[in-house]
């Protein structure tokens, strides 16, 4: 069974950057599509990110487009979401799942922009 575990996350000031990470256990790694998801307070889990088990054919919600990037290392089994331009809409509990396996959500990690 894989697991998934992020990382990464913490306050930072509007305009600023991140890289969350999401690294897994297990031999699966490179046999799914990933991808990150967030939820804001009071607000239903938002998809933002993903991308195909090869590394390609990324895809991002109108919300992330052109500010954040998401990638993966399958040697390393991790995957990675550079977050720039952040601003006060972008505070919320960051997750990574498999593509089509809602459950392999970790627990998550917290990004809070503010001054």
């Amino acid at each position: 069974q894989v697991q998934l575990v992020e990382s990464g996350g913490g306050l930072v000031q509007p305009g600023g950057s991140l890289r969350l990470s999401c690294a897994a256990s297990g031999s699966t790694f490179d046999a799914y599509g990933l991808s990150w998801a967030r939820r804001a307070p009071g607000k239903e889990l938002e998809w933002i990110a993903s991308i195909s088990r090869t590394g390609t054919s990324p895809s991002y919600a109108n919300s992330v487009k052109g500010r954040f990037t998401i990638s993966r290392d399958n040697a390393k089994k991790i995957l990675y979401l550079q977050m720039n331009m952040l601003g006060p809409e972008d505070t919320a509990q960051y997750y990574c799942n498999f593509n089509g396996i809602p459950s392999s959500r970790g627990l998550g990690t917290q990004v809070t922009v503010s001054s």
